[in-house]
Protein backbone atom coordinates (compact mmCIF):
# COMPACT_ATOMS: atom_id res chain seq x y z
CA UNK A 1 0.00 0.00 0.00
CA UNK A 2 1.46 3.32 -1.10
CA UNK A 3 1.89 5.86 1.29
CA UNK A 4 -1.00 8.22 -0.73
CA UNK A 5 -3.08 5.31 -0.31
CA UNK A 6 -2.70 4.55 3.53
CA UNK A 7 -2.94 8.41 4.03
CA UNK A 8 -6.61 8.17 2.62
CA UNK A 9 -7.57 5.05 3.99
CA UNK A 10 -7.32 6.84 7.55
CA UNK A 11 -9.15 9.10 6.38
CA UNK A 12 -11.54 6.49 5.76
CA UNK A 13 -11.41 4.87 9.01
CA UNK A 14 -11.41 8.25 11.14
CA UNK A 15 -14.39 8.81 8.78
CA UNK A 16 -15.84 5.15 9.37
CA UNK A 17 -15.71 6.43 13.24
CA UNK A 18 -17.41 9.76 13.24
CA UNK A 19 -20.73 8.15 11.32
CA UNK A 20 -21.11 5.38 13.17
CA UNK A 21 -21.06 7.27 16.41
CA UNK A 22 -23.06 10.05 14.21
CA UNK A 23 -26.06 7.93 13.21
CA UNK A 24 -27.48 7.40 16.54
CA UNK A 25 -27.71 11.23 16.80
CA UNK A 26 -29.93 11.18 13.50
CA UNK A 27 -31.35 7.79 13.89
CA UNK A 28 -31.30 5.70 16.86
CA UNK A 29 -31.70 7.91 19.45
CA UNK A 30 -35.32 9.34 18.82
CA UNK A 31 -36.48 5.28 19.53
CA UNK A 32 -34.47 5.19 22.29
CA UNK A 33 -35.30 8.15 24.09
CA UNK A 34 -39.13 7.46 23.44
CA UNK A 35 -39.37 4.04 24.12
CA UNK A 36 -36.60 2.92 26.83
CA UNK A 37 -36.87 6.63 28.35
CA UNK A 38 -39.85 7.03 27.78
CA UNK A 39 -40.09 10.58 26.71
CA UNK A 40 -42.45 12.73 24.26
CA UNK A 41 -42.33 13.35 21.09
CA UNK A 42 -42.60 16.73 21.78
CA UNK A 43 -40.20 16.83 24.84
CA UNK A 44 -37.51 15.24 22.82
CA UNK A 45 -38.02 18.00 19.84
CA UNK A 46 -37.45 20.38 22.59
CA UNK A 47 -34.28 19.15 24.06
CA UNK A 48 -33.10 18.54 20.82
CA UNK A 49 -33.42 22.11 19.55
CA UNK A 50 -32.33 23.40 22.86
CA UNK A 51 -29.11 21.23 22.33
CA UNK A 52 -28.79 22.66 18.93
CA UNK A 53 -28.88 26.42 20.06
CA UNK A 54 -25.62 25.46 21.76
CA UNK A 55 -23.92 24.85 18.33
CA UNK A 56 -24.90 28.39 17.55
CA UNK A 57 -21.97 29.63 19.17
CA UNK A 58 -19.71 26.57 19.77
CA UNK A 59 -19.42 24.90 15.93
CA UNK A 60 -17.68 28.43 14.57
CA UNK A 61 -15.32 28.36 18.05
CA UNK A 62 -14.89 24.86 17.32
CA UNK A 63 -13.94 25.47 13.98
CA UNK A 64 -11.96 29.17 14.61
CA UNK A 65 -9.81 27.22 17.44
CA UNK A 66 -8.85 24.58 14.95
CA UNK A 67 -7.43 27.33 12.60
CA UNK A 68 -6.15 29.21 15.44
CA UNK A 69 -3.98 26.68 16.67
CA UNK A 70 -2.83 24.90 13.25
CA UNK A 71 -0.30 22.39 15.17
CA UNK A 72 -3.01 21.14 17.86
CA UNK A 73 -4.91 18.95 14.91
CA UNK A 74 -3.56 15.44 16.84
CA UNK A 75 -4.66 16.55 20.02
CA UNK A 76 -8.06 17.81 18.71
CA UNK A 77 -8.50 14.45 16.69
CA UNK A 78 -7.98 12.86 19.96
CA UNK A 79 -10.26 14.34 21.89
CA UNK A 80 -12.85 14.75 19.06
CA UNK A 81 -12.37 10.61 19.48
CA UNK A 82 -12.32 10.21 23.57
CA UNK A 83 -15.36 12.37 23.59
CA UNK A 84 -16.94 9.96 21.53
CA UNK A 85 -15.59 6.88 23.66
CA UNK A 86 -17.06 7.78 26.77
CA UNK A 87 -20.42 9.82 25.39
CA UNK A 88 -22.02 6.94 23.47
CA UNK A 89 -21.55 3.86 26.64
CA UNK A 90 -23.06 7.16 29.02
CA UNK A 91 -25.93 7.36 26.71
CA UNK A 92 -27.13 3.73 25.91
CA UNK A 93 -26.68 2.51 29.59
CA UNK A 94 -28.65 5.26 30.58
CA UNK A 95 -31.78 4.59 32.64
CA UNK A 96 -35.35 6.46 33.53
CA UNK A 97 -35.27 7.49 36.74
CA UNK A 98 -34.18 11.01 38.52
CA UNK A 99 -32.44 13.90 36.69
CA UNK A 100 -32.82 12.21 33.41
CA UNK A 101 -33.31 15.34 31.47
CA UNK A 102 -30.48 16.95 33.01
CA UNK A 103 -28.07 13.41 32.83
CA UNK A 104 -29.48 13.36 29.12
CA UNK A 105 -28.51 16.76 28.25
CA UNK A 106 -24.83 16.54 29.71
CA UNK A 107 -24.21 12.97 27.65
CA UNK A 108 -25.77 14.70 24.58
CA UNK A 109 -23.68 18.06 24.86
CA UNK A 110 -20.81 15.59 25.15
CA UNK A 111 -21.49 13.79 22.18
CA UNK A 112 -22.38 16.43 20.16
CA UNK A 113 -19.28 18.53 21.11
CA UNK A 114 -16.75 15.44 20.33
CA UNK A 115 -18.98 14.88 17.08
CA UNK A 116 -18.56 18.65 15.90
CA UNK A 117 -14.76 18.87 16.36
CA UNK A 118 -13.78 16.00 14.49
CA UNK A 119 -16.80 16.27 12.06
CA UNK A 120 -15.11 20.15 11.25
CA UNK A 121 -11.45 18.69 11.62
CA UNK A 122 -11.37 16.20 8.78
CA UNK A 123 -13.54 18.38 6.40
CA UNK A 124 -11.30 21.51 7.02
CA UNK A 125 -7.96 19.60 6.67
CA UNK A 126 -8.94 18.22 3.21
CA UNK A 127 -6.58 19.79 1.21
CA UNK A 128 -4.31 19.21 4.10
CA UNK A 129 -4.77 15.08 3.86
CA UNK A 130 -5.28 15.22 -0.17
CA UNK A 131 -2.67 14.67 -2.34
CA UNK A 132 -2.60 18.22 -3.53
CA UNK A 133 -4.96 20.91 -2.83
CA UNK A 134 -5.95 20.81 -7.05
CA UNK A 135 -9.54 19.90 -7.41
CA UNK A 136 -9.06 16.34 -8.57
CA UNK A 137 -7.15 15.72 -5.24
CA UNK A 138 -9.88 16.83 -3.24
CA UNK A 139 -12.15 15.21 -5.46
CA UNK A 140 -10.32 11.63 -4.76
CA UNK A 141 -9.93 12.67 -1.08
CA UNK A 142 -13.98 13.09 -1.04
CA UNK A 143 -14.50 9.69 -2.41
CA UNK A 144 -12.48 7.87 0.84
CA UNK A 145 -13.81 10.02 3.28
CA UNK A 146 -17.57 9.65 2.27
CA UNK A 147 -17.19 5.78 1.78
CA UNK A 148 -15.46 5.63 4.86
CA UNK A 149 -18.80 7.48 6.25
CA UNK A 150 -20.80 5.36 4.90
CA UNK A 151 -19.28 2.27 5.88
CA UNK A 152 -19.70 3.58 9.56
CA UNK A 153 -23.20 4.03 8.85
CA UNK A 154 -23.73 0.91 7.57
CA UNK A 155 -21.90 -0.86 10.83
CA UNK A 156 -23.65 1.29 12.95
CA UNK A 157 -27.28 0.98 11.30
CA UNK A 158 -26.33 -3.11 11.68
CA UNK A 159 -25.50 -2.89 14.85
CA UNK A 160 -28.05 -3.09 17.23
CA UNK A 161 -30.25 -5.88 16.03
CA UNK A 162 -27.26 -8.02 15.34
CA UNK A 163 -27.00 -7.31 18.48
CA UNK A 164 -30.00 -7.97 20.27
CA UNK A 165 -30.17 -11.27 17.64
CA UNK A 166 -27.24 -12.63 19.40
CA UNK A 167 -28.93 -11.97 23.18
CA UNK A 168 -28.02 -8.28 24.15
CA UNK A 169 -31.01 -6.43 26.20
CA UNK A 170 -33.12 -3.51 25.92
CA UNK A 171 -32.70 -3.61 21.74
CA UNK A 172 -29.48 -4.19 21.69
CA UNK A 173 -28.36 -0.52 23.21
CA UNK A 174 -26.35 -0.76 26.24
CA UNK A 175 -24.64 -3.25 23.78
CA UNK A 176 -24.10 -0.92 21.24
CA UNK A 177 -23.01 1.89 22.69
CA UNK A 178 -19.79 0.09 24.73
CA UNK A 179 -19.45 -0.81 20.66
CA UNK A 180 -19.07 2.14 19.59
CA UNK A 181 -16.48 3.61 22.96
CA UNK A 182 -14.31 0.65 21.76
CA UNK A 183 -14.38 1.74 18.25
CA UNK A 184 -13.62 4.99 18.94
CA UNK A 185 -10.34 4.32 20.85
CA UNK A 186 -9.22 2.01 18.17
CA UNK A 187 -9.42 4.40 15.93
CA UNK A 188 -7.93 7.31 17.73
CA UNK A 189 -4.41 5.01 17.98
CA UNK A 190 -4.83 3.98 14.06
CA UNK A 191 -5.23 7.65 12.91
CA UNK A 192 -2.62 9.38 14.90
CA UNK A 193 -0.20 9.54 11.66
CA UNK A 194 -2.43 11.74 9.78
CA UNK A 195 -2.43 14.80 11.34
CA UNK A 196 1.51 15.26 11.69
CA UNK A 197 1.03 16.92 7.90
CA UNK A 198 1.43 20.73 8.12
CA UNK A 199 -1.76 22.47 7.46
CA UNK A 200 -1.73 24.52 4.45
CA UNK A 201 -1.44 28.59 5.03
CA UNK A 202 -4.61 30.64 4.22
CA UNK A 203 -6.01 33.90 4.75
CA UNK A 204 -8.70 34.45 7.70
CA UNK A 205 -12.23 34.13 6.68
CA UNK A 206 -14.61 36.68 6.27
CA UNK A 207 -18.25 36.79 4.34
CA UNK A 208 -17.32 38.77 1.85
CA UNK A 209 -14.90 36.30 0.64
CA UNK A 210 -16.88 33.63 1.27
CA UNK A 211 -19.64 35.25 -1.08
CA UNK A 212 -17.04 36.17 -3.68
CA UNK A 213 -15.41 32.08 -3.82
CA UNK A 214 -19.08 30.87 -4.32
CA UNK A 215 -18.93 29.60 -0.66
CA UNK A 216 -21.84 31.23 0.35
CA UNK A 217 -24.18 29.91 -2.20
CA UNK A 218 -23.40 26.67 -1.50
CA UNK A 219 -23.81 26.69 1.73
CA UNK A 220 -27.53 27.60 1.52
CA UNK A 221 -27.47 25.32 -0.97
CA UNK A 222 -26.32 22.51 1.67
CA UNK A 223 -29.04 23.78 4.37
CA UNK A 224 -31.84 23.16 2.15
CA UNK A 225 -30.92 20.48 0.91
CA UNK A 226 -30.13 18.61 4.80
CA UNK A 227 -33.67 19.23 5.30
CA UNK A 228 -35.47 16.57 3.17
CA UNK A 229 -32.94 14.02 4.76
CA UNK A 230 -33.05 15.09 8.36
CA UNK A 231 -36.75 14.83 8.25
CA UNK A 232 -36.60 11.16 6.93
CA UNK A 233 -33.79 10.06 9.07
CA UNK A 234 -35.91 10.81 12.05
CA UNK A 235 -38.63 9.59 11.37
CA UNK A 236 -37.70 6.30 9.46
CA UNK A 237 -37.76 3.80 12.13
CA UNK A 238 -41.38 4.91 13.12
CA UNK A 239 -42.45 5.16 9.23
CA UNK A 240 -41.13 1.55 8.77
CA UNK A 241 -42.38 -0.33 11.54
CA UNK A 242 -45.61 1.91 12.23
CA UNK A 243 -46.17 2.94 8.62
CA UNK A 244 -45.27 -0.28 6.95
CA UNK A 245 -45.89 -2.49 9.77
CA UNK A 246 -42.93 -3.90 8.88
CA UNK A 247 -41.27 -4.89 12.31
CA UNK A 248 -37.75 -6.12 12.55
CA UNK A 249 -37.11 -4.56 8.70
CA UNK A 250 -35.80 -1.41 9.53
CA UNK A 251 -32.06 -2.83 10.15
CA UNK A 252 -32.16 -4.15 6.78
CA UNK A 253 -33.43 -1.41 4.54
CA UNK A 254 -31.11 1.06 6.72
CA UNK A 255 -28.51 -1.08 4.99
CA UNK A 256 -29.85 -1.10 1.64
CA UNK A 257 -29.98 2.55 1.87
CA UNK A 258 -26.52 3.19 2.83
CA UNK A 259 -25.16 0.26 0.82
CA UNK A 260 -26.50 2.21 -2.46
CA UNK A 261 -25.24 5.56 -0.94
CA UNK A 262 -21.61 3.65 -1.08
CA UNK A 263 -21.55 1.76 -3.99
CA UNK A 264 -22.93 4.60 -6.15
CA UNK A 265 -20.10 6.75 -4.79
CA UNK A 266 -17.97 5.53 -7.94
CA UNK A 267 -20.21 5.98 -10.40
CA UNK A 268 -21.45 9.44 -9.52
CA UNK A 269 -17.66 10.85 -9.52
CA UNK A 270 -17.14 8.96 -13.16
CA UNK A 271 -20.81 10.83 -14.12
CA UNK A 272 -19.36 14.06 -12.74
CA UNK A 273 -16.27 13.92 -14.50
CA UNK A 274 -18.59 14.16 -17.80
CA UNK A 275 -21.17 16.20 -17.16
CA UNK A 276 -20.26 18.61 -14.37
CA UNK A 277 -21.17 19.04 -9.85
CA UNK A 278 -23.88 20.94 -11.28
CA UNK A 279 -25.37 18.18 -14.09
CA UNK A 280 -24.71 15.21 -11.09
CA UNK A 281 -26.66 16.91 -8.50
CA UNK A 282 -29.43 18.21 -10.87
CA UNK A 283 -29.85 14.26 -11.69
CA UNK A 284 -28.95 12.80 -8.26
CA UNK A 285 -31.95 15.28 -6.48
CA UNK A 286 -34.14 14.30 -8.99
CA UNK A 287 -34.08 10.60 -8.55
CA UNK A 288 -34.46 11.65 -4.60
CA UNK A 289 -37.57 13.59 -5.43
CA UNK A 290 -39.03 10.92 -7.39
CA UNK A 291 -38.18 8.47 -4.27
CA UNK A 292 -40.06 11.25 -1.94
CA UNK A 293 -42.96 10.71 -4.29
CA UNK A 294 -43.27 7.05 -4.40
CA UNK A 295 -43.23 6.59 -0.40
CA UNK A 296 -46.22 9.21 0.03
CA UNK A 297 -47.90 6.25 -1.78
CA UNK A 298 -46.79 3.36 0.42
CA UNK A 299 -48.84 1.61 2.95
CA UNK A 300 -49.24 -1.45 5.34
CA UNK A 301 -46.80 -4.55 3.89
CA UNK A 302 -45.21 -1.96 0.82
CA UNK A 303 -41.57 -3.37 2.02
CA UNK A 304 -40.71 -4.63 -1.45
CA UNK A 305 -41.68 -1.17 -3.07
CA UNK A 306 -39.75 0.84 0.00
CA UNK A 307 -36.77 -1.04 -0.85
CA UNK A 308 -36.69 0.02 -4.37
CA UNK A 309 -36.56 3.48 -2.69
CA UNK A 310 -34.43 3.27 -0.76
CA UNK A 311 -31.91 1.84 -3.38
CA UNK A 312 -32.74 5.12 -5.35
CA UNK A 313 -32.86 7.50 -2.53
CA UNK A 314 -29.73 6.06 -0.96
CA UNK A 315 -28.08 6.23 -4.30
CA UNK A 316 -29.07 10.30 -4.44
CA UNK A 317 -27.90 10.82 -0.95
CA UNK A 318 -24.49 9.33 -2.25
CA UNK A 319 -23.84 11.69 -5.07
CA UNK A 320 -24.91 15.16 -2.61
CA UNK A 321 -22.48 13.66 0.41
CA UNK A 322 -19.50 13.53 -1.81
CA UNK A 323 -20.24 16.55 -3.83
CA UNK A 324 -21.32 19.08 -1.83
CA UNK A 325 -19.11 19.31 0.58
CA UNK A 326 -15.99 18.77 -1.63
CA UNK A 327 -17.17 21.66 -3.92
CA UNK A 328 -17.17 23.54 -0.65
CA UNK A 329 -13.56 22.36 -0.03
CA UNK A 330 -12.58 23.62 -3.34
CA UNK A 331 -14.27 27.09 -3.49
CA UNK A 332 -12.35 27.82 -0.10
CA UNK A 333 -8.71 26.27 -1.47
CA UNK A 334 -9.16 28.44 -4.37
CA UNK A 335 -9.70 31.51 -2.36
CA UNK A 336 -7.19 30.72 0.15
CA UNK A 337 -9.77 31.18 2.83
CA UNK A 338 -9.30 29.81 6.37
CA UNK A 339 -11.15 26.77 6.29
CA UNK A 340 -12.21 25.33 9.92
CA UNK A 341 -14.30 28.07 10.78
CA UNK A 342 -15.65 28.09 7.21
CA UNK A 343 -16.58 24.09 7.48
CA UNK A 344 -17.81 24.86 12.15
CA UNK A 345 -20.40 26.94 10.07
CA UNK A 346 -21.40 24.38 7.31
CA UNK A 347 -21.63 21.76 10.34
CA UNK A 348 -23.90 24.16 11.81
CA UNK A 349 -26.20 24.82 8.84
CA UNK A 350 -26.49 20.72 9.27
CA UNK A 351 -27.20 20.54 12.82
CA UNK A 352 -29.72 23.59 12.15
CA UNK A 353 -31.26 21.46 9.54
CA UNK A 354 -31.93 18.39 11.97
CA UNK A 355 -33.04 20.98 14.57
CA UNK A 356 -35.61 22.60 12.78
CA UNK A 357 -36.57 18.29 11.70
CA UNK A 358 -37.22 17.34 15.14
CA UNK A 359 -38.58 20.39 16.82
CA UNK A 360 -41.01 20.56 13.53
CA UNK A 361 -42.16 17.36 13.02
CA UNK A 362 -42.58 15.53 16.48
CA UNK A 363 -44.47 17.66 17.76
CA UNK A 364 -46.49 18.17 14.54
CA UNK A 365 -47.06 13.81 14.50
CA UNK A 366 -47.75 14.02 18.48
CA UNK A 367 -50.88 16.38 17.39
CA UNK A 368 -52.02 14.50 15.08
CA UNK A 369 -52.38 11.55 17.28
CA UNK A 370 -49.00 9.72 16.81
CA UNK A 371 -47.53 7.49 19.33
CA UNK A 372 -44.04 5.44 18.56
CA UNK A 373 -44.39 1.96 19.02
CA UNK A 374 -48.60 1.64 20.04
CA UNK A 375 -51.84 1.25 17.81
CA UNK A 376 -52.43 4.10 15.87
CA UNK A 377 -55.46 5.49 14.24
CA UNK A 378 -55.62 5.39 10.11
CA UNK A 379 -55.65 9.00 10.87
CA UNK A 380 -52.51 9.11 13.04
CA UNK A 381 -50.60 6.72 10.09
CA UNK A 382 -51.37 8.79 7.34
CA UNK A 383 -50.13 12.02 9.20
CA UNK A 384 -46.98 9.83 9.44
CA UNK A 385 -46.70 8.82 5.90
CA UNK A 386 -47.48 12.51 4.24
CA UNK A 387 -44.67 14.16 7.23
CA UNK A 388 -41.75 11.39 6.17
CA UNK A 389 -42.07 12.04 2.24
CA UNK A 390 -44.69 14.64 0.80
CA UNK A 391 -42.72 17.63 3.37
CA UNK A 392 -39.36 16.28 1.94
CA UNK A 393 -40.39 16.43 -1.89
CA UNK A 394 -41.41 20.79 -1.35
CA UNK A 395 -37.76 20.69 0.61
CA UNK A 396 -36.19 18.98 -2.57
CA UNK A 397 -38.36 20.64 -4.70
CA UNK A 398 -36.87 24.05 -3.53
CA UNK A 399 -33.09 22.65 -3.57
CA UNK A 400 -33.22 21.73 -7.18
CA UNK A 401 -34.58 25.37 -7.89
CA UNK A 402 -30.95 26.38 -6.52
CA UNK A 403 -29.00 23.86 -8.32
CA UNK A 404 -29.97 25.13 -11.89
CA UNK A 405 -28.42 28.88 -11.02
CA UNK A 406 -25.13 27.29 -10.03
CA UNK A 407 -22.52 28.10 -12.65
CA UNK A 408 -21.71 25.06 -14.79
CA UNK A 409 -18.04 24.72 -13.99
Amino acid sequence: MTGSTLRHARVGLYALMLSAAGIPLYIHLPQFATVHLGLGLSGLGVLLLAIRLVDLLQDPLIGWAIDRWPRAQGAFALAAALGLAIGFPALFLMEPGPALMARLVAVLVLLFTAYSLGTILIYARSATLADSPEPPALMRLATWREGGTLAGVILAAMLPGLLAALGASAAGYPAFGLALGALCLTVAGLTLPLWRRRPLPSAPLSIRGMGEAGAVRLLVLALVNSLPVTITSTLFLFFVEDRLQAQGMAGPLLVLFFASAGISLPVWARISRRIGARGTLFLSMSLALAGFVGAALLGPGDVAPFAAICIATGAAMGAEAMLLPALFSVALTRAGLNPALAFGIWTFAGKVGLALAAFLVMPLLQWQGYEPGQANSPDALTALGLTYAALPCLLKLAALAMVAKLPRD
